[in-house]
């Protein structure tokens, strides 16, 4: 399959994103709820808490991502860039293990925009 991203740089991406993201199993996130003296539904409720490969799959977070990299820009994005932070989602989501939870109300977008942004701009302009 061919990319946007060439492979050495896709990788590099996938495993930036990958070390960017701030996971919890159930267990964890439950310990941390009680020790904010809330009920884990509250806190699921609260954060906005949800399996890790479906926060990064879904379209909420691939719009985030793609909104943020156009107001960095001042413009709209390109297609082949539009299609790299949907595969770069994909991928990570892919490589989640199914008991990561992370929540919706992160710095997600940012870092990923801004590690789209970085692994392009050497290779290429913006656009």
């Amino acid at each position: 399959m061919t990319t946007p991203l060439i492979a050495p740089a896709q990788a590099e991406l996938l495993a930036a994103i990958l070390n960017g993201l701030c996971t919890r199993t159930l267990a964890q996130f439950a310990a941390e709820s009680r020790l904010d003296g809330e009920s884990l539904a509250d806190a699921v409720e609260r954060y906005e808490v949800d399996y890790a490969w479906q926060v990064l799959a879904a379209e909420r977070t691939r719009a985030a991502v793609v909104a943020r990299l156009q107001s960095e820009l001042g413009q709209e994005l390109a297609d082949p860039l539009e299609a790299s932070v949907a595969e770069a989602l994909q991928l990570a989501a892919a490589q989640q293990p199914t008991d990561l939870l992370m929540s919706f109300d992160n710095d997600l977008p940012e870092l990923i925009a801004g590690l789209l942004r970085a692994s392009r701009e050497p290779a290429q302009a913006l656009g």
